[in-house]
């Protein structure tokens, strides 16, 4: 583990004042000085630390302040009537502070801080550098996409983020339904700047966005239907409310207004322009497209990866993945005595119907049982691989029936930081036919335990780090650590099912496919259609998911191979560890390396058990 100046040089003090009693008084003569200077280096150091952290959380919080709705995410109720300002203006602005802010940081020496300030530093240097660095590419997006956009955005933090418990709140909600408006005008500003720079999405997202912006106008008070989504939260937010019904119908007046006079020209604009932008948009699917398109990509995987891996090595490293994984699903396919091809072996698993739960009250109510003993049973055998375990609660819960549809296969959602709610796994019960039997436990250990609850939950509790870190991350370290997670029940014993480590091994390989199509769109130009019968060739998971998979990495460049390259990372690191120290390694110390420091860059996490690996030497 990594050991801070401050206690080194504590425990040196501490060795000098016992050698100077046992020594008499001219020993302690001698080393008085030595220690005097010991204790002011430390009081210096710790001080020093002190206020870069004070520094540090001073410029996380004016971030904050100057961002209306990170402000509603984090709990923060100032500015509740406004969203955020994504103008040119406004853009330039934020430039201007970071490369103010990186001045602030930098003119701190960094040699005065203890070893966890060391690392916050560094953090801070690179996040601000790659900001200010990445300015240019800022129009390299698609501010509208299926995965995400400001014209889904707008309703779901409305319904999901901003509450209502007096009048006044209600009324900020009424706000930012009249502040939508122009925040459509300034989408379409950024979208018009990048057609004017032949930045366009692909044809096939236009669909999906016309859609879902049409659907928010669907229901009172735009039609004669029942209540739109946006009408429907807030009367019945407002119908909970400890006030007279003349209040509650006034504040209901109001937000029918906003959405009539206000929202609904907002999103009319939209999507009219959207229409006109869908004729010019192509079936060109990669961002070599783009204006320096290869220069922008590499610097997309190295903002996700956090290494210097280029596209070309990514992509040989997702096929040499594959096949790995495909010879080692070939073994079980002996073990359970199947005689076929692996693609049949897919296809077996896709079908059969032995597989899957079905889709009732009861087949549902199943898959969460079984997913909760895995976990407790897992909980059950942590003291093997762990010294840190989170202080807060897991539960395993489906996903509600409002958001079911839309919503990802599963997902974590962490804990509150006060204990106040637990950390939720969600499993997708909506299609029982898209979540397996054979890969119920390394869902429930990914997003779970030993996955994201033990890493995120742990990094919430962390003292004496900056808030910029215990907020932040990297997708890398993340997702890395979350399959991870999947692979080592498995050096424990478990996965004794056959069946279910193939289920392992196609979260895995959908992931190592990740690497392979990814590069192959936006590097080698495949085409959507290429990179979708990609997956259903050499995975067993269904079309749909293949269609689902490729359509986000043509709209989210890189996010995708963040997940295998953290996994292959930690593995690497953990072996490099294992053959230096021999005897003397630690499963439970290398995971408090990789946990007890927060989600940090790759490159940062090989140095900190380098560390380790020197400490334990000495």
């Amino acid at each position: 583990m990594t050991i801070s100046k401050t206690l080194i040089a504590v425990a040196i003090s501490s060795a000098l004042l016992t050698a100077c009693a046992k020594q008499g008084n001219t020993a302690a003569n001698e080393s008085s000085t030595n220690t005097t200077s010991t204790v002011i280096d430390v009081q210096s150091t710790a001080e020093a630390s002190k206020q870069a952290n004070a520094l540090f959380d001073t410029i996380f919080k004016e971030g904050v302040n100057r961002n209306p709705v990170r402000q509603t995410y984090l709990g923060i109720k100032d500015n509740y009537d406004k969203w955020y300002d994504f103008s040119e203006e406004n853009s330039a602005k934020e430039q201007a502070f970071a490369k103010e802010n990186l001045a602030r940081v930098t003119a701190i020496d960094i040699n005065t801080l203890d070893a966890q300030t060391q690392i916050s530093y560094r953090l801070l240097v690179q996040r601000l550098e790659n900001q200010i660095a990445d300015y240019k590419w800022r129009y390299h997006s698609y501010p509208v996409n299926q995965m995400y956009g400001t014209h889904s955005q707008v309703p779901a933090f409305l319904i999901n983020q901003h509450s209502i418990s007096n009048v006044k709140e209600a009324q900020d909600y009424v706000s930012r339904v009249i502040g939508a408006e122009k925040l459509m005008l300034q989408l379409i500003e950024q979208l018009k700047i990048r057609e004017a720079k032949g930045i366009i999405a692909p044809k096939f997202v236009f669909e999906h966005v016309i859609r879902d912006s049409k659907n928010i106008l669907v229901g009172a008070p735009f039609d004669n239907k029942a209540d739109s989504t946006l009408l429907a939260d807030f009367t019945r937010k407002v119908t909970k409310l400890d006030i007279s019904e003349k209040e509650k119908s006034t504040l209901i007046t109001e937000v029918n207004e906003a959405l009539t006079q206000h929202l609904k020209p907002g999103y009319q604009t939209l999507i009219t322009y959207l229409t006109q932008l869908e004729k010019k948009a192509d079936t060109r699917d990669g961002v070599w497209k783009f204006p320096e398109g290869e220069t922008f990509y590499n610097n997309a995987l190295k903002r996700t990866t956090t290494t210097d891996l280029t596209a070309e090595e990514i992509h040989k490293l997702g096929l040499s993945e594959v096949a790995r994984i495909h010879d080692e699903m070939r073994v079980i396919m002996k073990k359970v005595n199947y005689e076929g091809s692996l693609n049949e072996f897919f296809e077996f698993m896709r079908s059969d119907k032995q597989f899957y739960y079905p889709g009732t009250p009861e087949g549902k109510q199943r898959y969460i049982d079984e997913a909760v003993a895995l976990i407790d049973d897992m909980e059950g055998r942590l003291d093997s691989l762990f010294l840190t375990k989170p202080k807060a609660k897991l539960k395993v819960k489906a996903v509600e029936a409002f958001r079911e549809k839309s919503a990802g296969k599963a997902f974590y959602q962490s804990p509150a930081p006060d204990g106040s709610r637990p950390g939720v796994y969600y499993a997708n019960l909506y299609d029982m036919e898209a979540m397996p039997i054979y890969q119920m436990a390394a869902l429930a250990y990914h997003e779970g335990i030993p996955g994201h609850h033990m890493q995120l939950a742990i990094k919430q509790e962390l003292t004496g780090i900056p808030m910029f870190r215990k907020f932040g991350g990297y997708t890398a370290h993340t997702e890395g650590w979350g399959l991870y997670s999947e692979f080592i029940p498995k050096e424990i014993g478990l996965y004794q099912d056959p069946y279910s480590d193939f289920g392992r091994l196609a979260m895995e390989l959908w992931r190592a496919c990740r690497l392979v199509v990814d590069t192959g769109i936006h590097s080698k130009q495949w085409t959507r259609e290429e990179g979708i019968d990609y997956y259903v060739s050499n995975t067993s998971n269904a079309v749909s998911d293949a269609v689902k998979m490729v359509e986000r990495h043509v709209v989210m460049p890189s996010q995708a191979t963040a997940y295998k390259i953290g996994m292959i990372k930690i593995i690497e690191l953990r072996e490099q560890a294992k053959a230096e120290l021999g005897d003397k390694f630690d499963i439970r110390e290398f995971h408090d390396v990789i946990l007890k420091n927060g989600p940090v860059p790759l490159n940062v996490l090989a140095e900190l058990v380098n560390e380790y690996i020197q400490s334990k030497q000495s």
